[in-house]
C-alpha cells in the first residue's frame, strides 16, 4: 500500500475541498520556481535585517548615553579635585580668637571663633568660609569666587565687598556717637 500525501489524507477526511488543494499546489509550485530563481521570501530576510538594524541603532544610542554619563562623572570628579586643591593651597590659618562668627551650613547655624581682624575681613568680604569634607576653612575672596564658578556648594560665606561707600544712599546722614549696636 502506497503512502498518501498530507493533502490527500486531509481531502479523504473531508477537512479541505478540491479547490483548496489545487490552490495550495499552485502556490507551492510558484514558491519552488521562485526559490530556483533566487527570489524566494525576500520579505523574511528584509524584516530580519530591519530588526537587526534597529537593534544595532538602539544599542549604539544606549552606548552613546552611557559614554556621556561616564564623561560627565569624570568631569565632576576633576572639578571637585580642582576645588579641593584650591582650598588646600589657599586656606588661611585660623587665628584663635574669642569672637564668634555665625553662619549657616545646610540650614543649621554654625559658629566659628576668629580674631577681631578676621571677623572684620569676613564682614567686609575680604575672606570667605568654605567647607572641605567636614571642616570649615577660611580663604581669600578671589579664590572663593573661582570656586563658586565651578561649584557653589563649597562656599558657605562670601559677603560682597562693602569697602567702597560711593553708592551708599545713607552717606549724607551722620551716625550719632552714642549709638550702641
Amino acid at each position: 500500500m502506497a503512502a498518501k500525501s498530507l493533502q490527500e489524507q486531509l481531502l479523504g477526511v473531508g477537512l479541505v475541498d478540491k479547490k483548496k488543494v489545487k490552490k495550495l499546489k499552485a502556490e507551492s509550485l510558484q514558491h519552488k520556481q521562485k526559490v530556483k530563481k533566487g527570489k524566494a521570501a525576500p520579505t523574511d530576510m528584509d524584516d530580519r535585517q530591519e530588526v537587526l538594524k534597529r537593534q544595532r541603532d538602539e544599542k549604539a544610542e544606549k552606548d552613546k548615553q552611557l559614554n556621556l554619563e561616564r564623561q560627565k562623572l569624570i568631569e565632576e570628579k576633576a572639578i571637585h579635585g580642582q576645588i579641593r586643591q584650591m582650598i588646600e593651597q589657599n586656606r588661611i590659618k585660623k587665628e584663635s580668637g574669642d569672637i564668634s562668627y555665625h553662619f549657616t551650613d545646610n540650614k543649621k547655624v554654625k559658629k566659628l571663633y576668629v580674631s577681631q581682624s578676621m571677623h572684620n575681613d569676613l564682614s567686609y568680604g575680604r575672606l570667605a568660609i568654605v567647607k572641605l569634607d567636614e571642616a570649615y576653612e577660611l580663604i581669600a575672596e578671589p579664590v572663593a569666587v573661582k570656586i563658586t564658578e565651578r561649584d557653589s556648594s563649597y562656599v558657605l560665606v562670601c559677603n560682597n565687598r562693602t569697602e567702597s561707600l560711593d553708592d551708599d544712599p545713607y552717606a549724607d546722614f551722620q551716625i550719632p556717637d552714642d549709638l550702641m549696636w
